[in-house]
């Protein structure tokens, strides 16, 4: 299957929008293909304001029809206590939250951007999408990650090289509660860290402590202006520290 025979089959379609290169690309080739799509960003405690600002960027970019939902994810069951498989009960409340909204407008399918590159088998998210028959068409016609980042720079996406993005529970080690304040504590200090002109990185929450993980090929960067870094996140957490076992770019 090809994206113009999914949209031929299915031409009026909701997509679950985050800003990112695959949401992004699949937003773009919807319009392309005329579909009648209705993008649905859900703004929570979960995503950092940039998602939010790029999502907007990226729908007024391409004239799309884009609309903003707003849900208090810790209130959802099972998101809080944060379980090994938090991020299916997290996916059952954004996806619900989104296919109702979509329903009400009068739409039946719902889409998001997982792509074939994605391993589908391991991730507790999948299971949540699955029963809520939420439609992956980058995935259904192959694309991976690589192309929708090639096709994405051919149309002129600004995500075409936009790094993949957790959320930013996943920065709180399974098992330890998730509160507001955790959550904000992680977005400031990664804001911090893309000030200095880092990419690809995790701040993560380490009893008590800010565990960084970068790139081994920022690594010597980091450390020229480590003061700086413990300076401001000492700020916040109890002690700064640099994991020397992650591997990468």
């Amino acid at each position: 299957m090809t994206l113009h025979e999914f949209f031929r089959e299915n031409p009026r379609a909701a997509l679950a929008f985050s800003g990112g290169a695959d949401s992004a690309y699949l937003l773009y080739a919807a319009l392309r293909e005329g579909a009648a799509v209705r993008a649905y960003y859900v703004k929570s405690a979960f995503q950092p304001r940039f998602e939010y600002e790029d999502a907007l960027r990226m729908a007024r970019a391409l004239g799309a029809d884009m609309r903003v939902l707003t849900l208090d994810v810790l209130a959802a069951p099972g998101v809080r206590e944060n379980p090994a498989d938090r991020c299916y009960h997290c996916k059952r409340a954004i996806f619900g939250s989104i296919l109702e909204a979509a329903r009400a407008d009068g739409f039946s399918v719902l889409m998001d951007g997982t792509n074939a590159s994605d391993d589908v088998s391991d991730r507790p998210g999948m299971r949540a999408l699955r029963e809520l028959s939420v439609r992956s068409p980058l995935r259904e016609c192959g694309l991976t990650k690589a192309e929708v980042r090639r096709l994405s720079k051919e149309a002129g996406l600004f995500t075409w090289d936009k790094p993949a993005y957790a959320c930013l529970a996943t920065r709180i080690p399974a098992g330890e509660e998730i509160t507001e304040d955790k959550l904000a504590r992680t977005e400031t200090a990664e804001d911090f860290l893309f000030s200095l002109g880092f990419t690809d990185f995790r701040v993560r929450l380490f009893h008590g402590c800010a565990r960084i993980q970068v790139p081994e090929g920022q690594a010597e960067r980091f450390l020229a202006v480590r003061e700086k870094i413990v300076e401001e996140l000492k700020k916040t957490y109890e002690a700064v520290l640099l994991d020397l076992e992650v591997r990468g770019k």
